[in-house]
């Protein structure tokens, strides 16, 4: 056999050869996390280094992302700007069935983070005095969906309002400045609105705020689920320390907020860092928003909302001390 036709033959079979092996995942150097002060626990892990400390025998670093809304956390999750993001966990229901490949790992909080919040002079005292007003609000976020369920309680629709599009902090300010009428607020915001400026929470339904869930890019997690395992085990030593150092989660939110302490201390009494095993209790909540989404017309009618919050949930990865 000529040398050149053996060395063609030679290279093909090794091309088969290796075509044959298994396709490993990209080995990884960096692992990508958000933190916002809506997610005290993120403030502790990313404080107190835990997950950089766990990850340094491997040589992969870590780098964090400020992320200021769930939207703002779904946006750099389907870009691939960061590998695991805090959201609500409807806001994360509607970014899946809206075509965004994520899972929601881990229930960093049980909050009552939003409530619709005005003015003491406007005379809003109920949802249904909203009939054309303006409010701040910042879409795709729990806060939104929250508006649209008290909304749709009080036999009124988003098109009934002026919604004014915000991000939480600015959704505030205009509140405050007189520019909207009312606020569908978020904490730490909403307590400062409500602490320093005497701001009044109108309507409350703390079963309507959705879990603080952790999410995951779906093929990061196929792709690395050890990794995933690994930042589930930071976060339950974050959260495990922010429960029992409730000064030093305090003053990891003050440092972030650069608000007083009476306005965290308000914040904190309304967050339940204690239920974070993903699961039954989420799927439920998440299921609850995601059908009254649909009756309001923002779901659409032919999707199947069941289907698409089992889609969303994975336990998997969730540790047994918290099972």
């Amino acid at each position: 056999m000529p040398l050149v036709r053996r060395l063609v033959l030679g290279a093909f079979c090794a091309a088969l050869g290796l075509s044959a092996l298994p396709v490993r995942a990209a080995e990884v150097t960096e692992i990508r996390l958000d933190w916002a002060t809506y997610n005290p626990v993120s403030l502790v892990l990313k404080d107190k280094g835990f997950l950089e400390e766990s990850l340094k025998a491997k040589g992969i670093k870590v780098r964090w992302t400020q992320s200021l809304g769930s939207n703002k956390a779904l946006e750099f999750l389907n870009a691939g700007a960061i590998d695991f993001g805090s959201t609500a966990g409807a806001a994360a229901l509607l970014a899946r069935i809206n075509g965004n490949p994520i899972k929601a790992i881990y229930a960093y909080s049980r909050p009552e983070w939003t409530a619709l919040v005005t003015r003491k002079d406007t005379g809003i005292a109920k949802p249904a005095d909203l009939k054309g007003k303006r409010i701040a609000v910042t879409r795709g976020t729990d806060p939104h969906i929250f508006l649209i369920r008290a909304l749709q309680g009080a036999g009124l629709t988003e098109k009934d309002a002026k919604l004014v599009l915000l991000q939480h902090a600015d959704g505030r300010s205009a509140l405050e400045r007189g520019d909207v009428d009312a606020w569908a607020g978020l904490d730490p915001m909403m307590a400062a609105s409500e602490v320093e400026a005497g701001n009044v929470l109108f309507f409350r339904d703390a079963a309507a705020n959705t879990w603080g869930v952790l999410d995951v890019r779906e093929d990061f997690a196929k792709a690395h689920p050890d990794l995933v395992t690994a930042v589930i085990a930071a976060y339950e030593r974050a959260r495990a320390y922010a429960i029992a150092n409730p000064d030093a989660l305090k003053q990891a939110l003050v440092a972030a907020t650069k608000l007083p302490e009476p306005v965290i201390a308000r914040q904190i009494e309304r967050t339940d860092l204690t239920q974070p095993a993903i699961g039954t209790a989420q799927s439920q909540s998440i299921k609850a928003a995601g059908v009254a989404l649909q009756q309001a017309g923002v779901v659409p009618a032919d999707v199947d909302v069941a289907a698409a919050v089992e889609g969303l949930i994975d336990s998997r990865f969730a540790p047994a001390a918290a099972r």
